[in-house]
């Protein structure tokens, strides 16, 4: 396995875990982040090991009130607090290296780059892999009976922090027509699946972030973001719709699409993760060579 360092950095008074990990001299960093709820055992360490490899340092982080990182409570999906996380992890990626960024997200945190890269401007190069883009298109995509009742657990959890009461949880992933915010029949097994064993892990957040992710379009920042940035869409997406990311990602004045014949949990395993990563350092290679 490649060596790593065990690093924190502050963000919005808490503190961040992170994996560091060291490439060549004068190589770019790569910030990376999981995606809903999902913090950096599950697999990102795969990925890291590969764009270290060809030269790249990385810097893997969970976000606050997540994994191995601080923030009070618990479990808490704040869409906000996370892109303030993306924020505060490029500062800090800053000061590892040559300053050169590059961004790489996976799902939720595939639209969070997206959005992150657009706010700050100086962005190397960015990967968004099965982005989150379009939240209504999202929402087409589920059961009209299990949006209802996310939405009502939703507003319990809302009213529930009004009054000061104990927060109402939501699954994560669940099975079909479950309450869970990934209900589809690849969500519960595939997503799980990226846990490693024995590892804590919790499958559930605070319901609230239900009346948010409705309403979430971090691919309306694609046309903002001015650096390469490579889209690696699945076809067969159950949870990000790949015609609707398309859609966004055209908007991208140096975006790249690639389209893959996977579902939205089947690219982080096996032969479809090998073919995926090979074209994301091909992509870094090409557009931001970690050669100093």
């Amino acid at each position: 396995m490649t060596d790593r360092d065990d690093l924190r950095f502050e963000s919005g008074g808490a503190e961040c875990a992170a994996w560091h990990y060291r490439g060549r001299e004068g190589a770019p960093v790569v910030v990376m982040a999981h995606g809903l709820g999902g913090v950096r055992s599950m697999r990102l360490a795969a990925y890291a090991e590969r764009f270290v490899a060809a030269g790249y340092s990385c810097l893997v982080f969970d976000y606050r009130h997540f994994g191995d990182s601080g923030g009070e409570p618990r479990q808490l999906l704040d869409i906000g607090e996370q892109l303030d996380d993306w924020a505060a992890a490029i500062g800090f990626a800053r000061t590892l290296g040559s300053g050169r960024v590059v961004l790489w997200g996976t799902s939720f945190g595939g639209g969070h780059v997206i959005i992150a890269a657009a706010r700050d401007g100086d962005i190397t190069a960015v990967v968004s892999q099965c982005p989150f883009t379009d939240g209504p298109a999202s929402s087409w995509a589920t059961r009209p009976s299990t949006a209802v009742r996310v939405t009502a657990r939703a507003a319990a959890d809302r009213l529930s922090s009004l009054l000061g009461r104990e927060p109402v949880m939501i699954a994560l992933a669940g099975p079909p027509g479950s309450t869970a915010l990934m209900s589809a029949p690849d969500a519960m097994p595939g997503y799980l699946a990226l846990v490693p064993e024995g590892a804590p892990f919790r499958n559930e957040v605070f319901a609230r972030v239900g009346l948010h992710i409705p309403i979430h379009r971090p691919g309306a920042y694609a046309s903002k973001v001015t650096c390469p940035i490579m889209f690696s869409v699945c076809a067969s997406d159950t949870v990000a719709p790949a015609k609707a990311t398309i859609r966004h990602a055209k908007r991208a004045p140096r975006g790249e699409v690639v389209v893959y014949p996977d579902g939205h949990f089947g690219i982080y395993v096996g032969e479809p993760f090998e073919r995926v990563v090979g074209d994301q350092v091909e992509f870094l290679q090409r557009v931001a060579p970690a050669r100093a």
